[in-house]
């Protein structure tokens, strides 16, 4: 199993961040689309390491159209060496038509439908075939040598990887069809994972003709620990309220509902209209905290997880949602690359 660190924001802070996280050993480091660019902090990390590979957990692929994400992703492609992950999500609605005032219609089909014009635009910069991508919601006919990178950017390497988050089973089957892996949603179960997404898996790649060897799987994430009572107190806190926040969402009701807590998703999208999020945390008890996170002990965590998902996931980073300690994610992943 790879397992993979986070590089954080702070532009001055990544290139330590980085250089860090590589000697500690963790094959990857990802940054996600929140409060800053997630692309960003890529290219400074690439400069700063050698072999740690770099990705998107994730960028709104909405948020931009597949010209514009194929030369990003292109040019981070060539100057890591062949490092990059071009994670993708899609949002929810109402961020990419009021936050990025951007199209909003049918997710799932649209997201294929990107990510397949963004593969015909890198096909013709390789190739130099003429570019006529016609869909339903892009159309992509035009490219002129000025506009054209070189192939021999990306010479040993090829295209970046491109990985999608999702949580229904629609965009999950789009994921096994035209990606090379698939971000499960932090807000995500092992019995979600085992009966939902990875039939829906299959079915996709099985679209596409191929099988689950080489797809990967970056799993689910959060976990809870600390060094002392005090600690542990606070991460529980912090994932509880993390858990409550995501289960707020409509979209995300069928991961409550495989478990027989559908009613819940009722309450806490009520109380997130009313803005009260500290609430909302409360009702999430310790047996939805422990089907939803890992909960133990340092020396418990690695153990717990391959128990988990050991035998389904090739990759994990760790989500947690509260301040912690470094050293302590350095040492169970230490664990987990040992197992």
């Amino acid at each position: 199993m790879k397992v993979d660190g986070s590089l954080g924001f702070d532009l001055h802070k990544v290139p330590d961040s980085a250089r860090a996280a590589e000697a500690a050993g963790y094959s990857g480091a990802w940054t996600a689309e929140t409060a800053h660019d997630p692309f960003l902090p890529l290219l400074l990390a690439a400069e700063h390491t050698e072999q740690l590979e770099l990705g998107t957990s994730i960028a709104v692929a909405f948020a931009r159209n597949p010209m514009t994400l194929a030369y990003t992703a292109w040019d981070l492609q060539a100057y890591s060496g062949g490092r990059f992950v071009l994670g993708l999500g899609s949002q929810i609605k109402p961020h990419i038509t009021k936050r990025f005032s951007m199209e909003w219609s049918h997710p799932a089909p649209r997201m294929r439908e990107l990510v397949l014009a963004m593969r015909a635009i890198w096909d013709t910069w390789l190739t130099g075939a003429k570019l006529e991508f016609r869909g339903d919601f892009y159309t992509h006919t035009l490219m002129t040598p000025f506009f054209t990178p070189s192939a021999k950017e990306l010479e040993g390497c090829g295209p970046p990887k491109v990985f999608l988050a999702g949580v229904g089973e629609l965009m999950t089957e789009v994921a096994g069809e035209v990606c090379d892996g698939f971000i499960c949603h932090g807000f995500t179960t092992e019995k979600y994972l085992r009966e939902v997404t990875l039939p829906a898996l299959e079915r996709g790649r099985a679209k596409a003709g191929k099988t689950m060897d080489g797809f990967e799987i970056v799993g689910p994430s959060f976990v809870v620990t600390g060094n002392t009572e005090e600690e542990v107190e606070k991460a529980m806190a912090g994932t509880r309220q993390q858990i409550a926040f995501y289960g707020s969402t409509p979209a995300y009701r069928p991961v409550l509902e495989i478990h027989g807590w559908g009613g819940l998703q009722d309450e806490l999208n009520a109380l997130s209209k009313q803005g009260e999020w500290v609430q909302m945390g409360t009702l999430i008890d310790d047996e939805i905290l422990n089907t939803f996170a890992v909960v133990g002990d340092p020396e418990q965590i690695a153990p717990e997880i391959s128990k988990r998902y050991g035998d389904v996931i090739q990759r994990l980073s760790f989500y947690a949602p509260y301040e912690s300690d470094p050293d302590r994610w350095r040492s169970v992943m230490e664990a987990l690359l040992a197992a």
